[in-house]
């Protein structure tokens, strides 16, 4: 799924986070997503991509730790992009 979440409301977001992850007890799901927060309530494992390679796998926080996608999707400096 591509965004799925795009656009709606947080009761929205809820109920699809509660369908996908009943989904995925029976499938695999792949969701690409730039909503951090959902990914966190739904991923059992974080895959980053980078000009078409994988940059980094594990979880939500490993890959979010990770010197590599912290230069690369945040800019470089960690401590100046903590959240």
């Amino acid at each position: 799924m591509d965004e799925p979440v795009a656009g709606m409301t947080e009761p929205e977001m809820q109920r699809t986070a509660e369908l996908l992850t009943r989904l995925a007890g029976q499938q695999s799901v792949v969701v690409v997503e730039h909503d951090m927060g959902f990914v966190r309530e739904i991923a059992r494992k974080v895959t980053v991509l980078h000009q078409g390679s994988v940059l980094a796998e594990g979880s939500l926080d490993q890959v979010s730790s990770d010197p590599r996608v912290v230069e690369v999707y945040l800019g470089g400096d960690e401590e100046t992009n903590a959240c």
